[in-house]
């Protein structure tokens, strides 16, 4: 009898179901813009929740079933977020309280596992005054033909998404950035340029949306800034990329398009329900102008950019890069150097490396806009005025004077006269002054 109910009591022990494992919440990590404040949730596993708002005091209240804080854990607040508290409820239940400095409008989505960040809990609290924030980012331009061109510099990745990960632990996110507000610098300095920042700090910003500010901000060129990463270590150069309708002019080119377009995913935005958006986007005939634009301003890039640092590739490379897809404004994409190569990685963070990619970047703005003259701007007016901009043109092997006066359309004398030269000999290497046309 003893040993029958011994069995008995086994067999219930082992069909007996499994108690549920608490899900821990092992980190919070808050990313402030302009227009939300992020909260990010780190999770063990899958959890159930639900959020409310409440008010006076303002705050927001989460509530995750069969969850936990990991140990130790003491999160602090940050942007909307005053302070954050938490305690047990109903037993195996966590709460959540964010305290608000602010009035703000809660989202919430989970997230899966990547191959950066396990499962997450990703909270939105979105400024009721967000939007005109993010106007008020917008410098008032003046009207009329004193209007400065307008260069959206847009630094790849932030906040949740650092970006491609160098040997030594360099995050891409960072070192973009650095660049990003050389380049700002150097236009703010340039006579009928003005920079508009897509982001300010660190934290993400969804493709589509970096986009969508450039836009809103009446941009005449978008250039998106990255640090190139490939499977291959031994991978080196700066190179740029515009869009492709097409498909991608190399094997490495669509690896990089598809890692930078899955950023979203990392962030938490699907980008399968942007489909329709982006087909529209790409049924725009303007599309195909812009399109040809970007070559252009591409091309000239990459002849200022290939006389002063490696490069990967001496020609326009093409992607279906989804950040590019603005219809009606010429978009590039600079990959700055390979942070994957341990060598290049060391010059991202050299800043003598960083204000060259910016200056030479720059030149190649220089270039595109002064032989291609936005109506209404103040480079416009100086253009017909025969003002002239600081050109410059590296002498490459069988170039001959005449051929450089015919490609920037300028006389052969106006060269001659700007650099001091009594003939027409040149050397290779040489930079020459190219004044603009009268």
């Amino acid at each position: 009898m003893r040993s029958a109910l011994t069995f008995l009591l086994l067999i219930l022990v082992l069909f007996a179901p499994n108690p549920v494992q608490a899900t821990d919440v092992e980190g919070v990590r808050l990313w402030d813009s302009p227009e939300r404040t992020r909260v990010v949730f780190d999770l063990s596993g899958p959890v159930e929740h639900r959020l409310f708002s409440l008010s006076e005091p303002d705050r927001i209240v989460i509530d995750l079933s069969d969850a936990r804080l990991a140990d130790g854990f003491r999160p602090d607040g940050d942007g909307v977020v005053e302070s954050i508290r938490s305690g047990t409820r109903e037993e195996n239940d966590l709460r959540v309280v964010l305290d608000l400095a602010e009035e703000a409008r809660p989202r919430s989505f989970v997230v899966e596992p990547n191959e950066q960040y396990g499962h997450r809990l990703v909270v939105d609290l979105d400024r009721v005054q967000g939007q005109e924030r993010a106007r008020e980012a917008v410098r008032q331009l003046p009207s009329g033909e004193d209007r400065p061109v307008v260069i959206a510099i847009d630094p790849g990745h932030g906040g949740e998404d650092p970006g491609a990960i160098g040997p030594q632990g360099t995050r891409e996110k960072d070192v973009v950035m650095q660049i990003a507000r050389r380049l700002e610098r150097l236009l703010e300095e340039e006579p009928g340029m003005e920079p508009f920042m897509i982001r300010t700090g660190d934290y993400f910003v969804s493709l589509r949306d970096r986009v969508q500010r450039a836009r809103d901000a009446e941009a005449d060129l978008f250039v998106s800034i990255h640090a190139d990463a490939f499977k291959d270590p031994r991978a080196r150069g700066a190179s740029v990329y515009t869009l492709s309708e097409q498909g991608a002019s190399h094997e490495a080119a669509q690896w990089l398009a598809d890692r930078e377009n899955s950023a979203d995913l990392i962030g938490g935005v699907k980008l399968s329900d942007k489909d329709d958006t982006v087909a529209s986007v790409l049924m725009d005939l303007s599309q195909s102008a812009s399109i040809s634009a970007s070559l252009e301003l591409g091309d000239r890039m990459v002849q200022q950019m290939s006389g002063n640092l490696r490069m990967h590739k001496r020609e326009v490379m093409q992607a279906g890069f989804a950040v590019l897809k603005a219809p009606d404004i010429p978009s590039i994409l600079v990959e700055s150097a390979f942070i994957s190569n341990p060598q290049e990685e060391q010059l991202l963070n050299q800043q003598e490396y960083q204000e060259n990619v910016a200056r030479y970047m720059l030149k190649g703005v220089r270039d595109y806009f002064w032989e291609n003259p936005v109506p209404g701007t103040r480079i416009a007016q100086m253009v017909r005025d025969g003002d002239s901009a600081e050109r410059e043109h590296r002498i490459s092997r069988g170039e001959t004077l005449s051929a450089i006066a015919r490609k920037y359309d300028v006389s052969v004398q106006k060269i001659r006269q700007a650099n001091s030269l009594n003939g027409d000999q040149i050397r290779v290497g040489q930079v020459l002054r190219i004044p603009t046309s009268s």
